[in-house]
């Protein structure tokens, strides 16, 4: 019988915020212990729910915390990583692997401010709370095969992993599948108000909305045809469709999602401080009036 990467592994998150306890829950759902978990975490109230809902261990104490990790878990905001870094400095087993879900912090701002080498950066996203995540991953050289195989079984009970090998991807999978969410849940925002503003009621028009989004992903999971073969087979000639993607088009509703994407991409290179100078859009100046 195949050995869990997993097995007997203690895993410690530094910061047990939304996403620290999505991961927690994925993990439990999976084949990891509550025994097996330590969630740290300042705040007495935080710690206490962490205990009640997950029946982990809890504590205050980073240090300490990190003292017994096989894997150490970093889910803290951008802006409080490098005190953490400070606290943590040379203070993680030398056989533990690091797993970062810090947006916009390269491998080489984690791997120096913790003087640990093995270092894994990864991008998920909000749906990994229910365990239909998307998360793109990279790894430092000094990660093993068998650190590898826990990075892997942690970003699988989350839901789809990807892994890269170029570590410009985690910023851009920050503004495609880490920020995405954000973008379906407006336009999902946009069409339930659409679909008020015709008559139907708020409840109505959030149940239409919601399925039509889920049935259209799941039609678009199952088949092989590229996503304009699958619009084109609802667009009728001179129908309601065909109607609506030329208002759309018309008010450049592909350039402004461009020019967003970008926007997050941009703003993941800030958050980590590895733009020197400005960046130069992928869009022609023309597409910018």
């Amino acid at each position: 019988m195949t050995t869990h990467p997993l097995q007997e592994s203690t895993l410690v998150f530094i910061g047990s915020g939304t996403m620290a306890q999505g991961i927690i829950h994925a993990l439990l759902d999976s084949e990891v212990s509550p025994g097996q978990i330590i969630a740290s975490d300042p705040l007495a109230e935080q710690r206490r729910m962490l205990q009640t809902n997950y029946q982990v261990r809890v504590t205050d104490d980073n240090s300490a915390a990190v003292g017994e990790a096989d894997v150490v878990i970093l889910s803290v905001k951008p802006q409080v990583l490098p005190a953490v870094l400070d606290e943590l400095h040379g203070g993680i087993r030398p056989d533990a692997l690091v797993l970062s879900i810090v947006a916009g912090m390269s491998i080489s701002t984690i791997s120096d401010g913790l003087d640990h080498p093995a270092v894994v950066r990864t991008m998920p996203n909000t749906p990994a709370q229910i365990g239909e995540g998307m998360t793109v991953w990279t790894a430092a050289p000094a990660v093993s095969e068998m650190q590898r195989a826990q990075a892997r079984a942690i970003l699988q009970a989350m839901g789809k992993e990807m892994y890269v090998d170029y570590p410009d991807a985690l910023d851009m999978a920050t503004a495609v599948s880490g920020t995405g969410p954000t973008y379906v849940f407006l336009l999902m925002e946009a069409l339930v108000d659409a679909a008020v503003h015709l008559g139907f009621s708020r409840r109505e028009a959030r149940l239409l909305v919601i399925q039509t989004v889920l049935g259209s992903v799941k039609f678009a999971q199952q088949s092989e045809l590229h996503l304009a073969q699958l619009r084109n087979m609802v667009t009728s000639p001179g129908g309601t469709s065909a109607e609506a993607i030329y208002q759309m088009e018309k008010g450049s509703l592909r350039t402004v999602l461009s020019k967003g994407v970008w926007a997050a991409y941009q703003k993941s290179r800030l958050l980590g401080k590895r733009v020197q100078e400005p960046l130069e859009s992928p869009l022609k100046v023309d597409d910018m009036d």
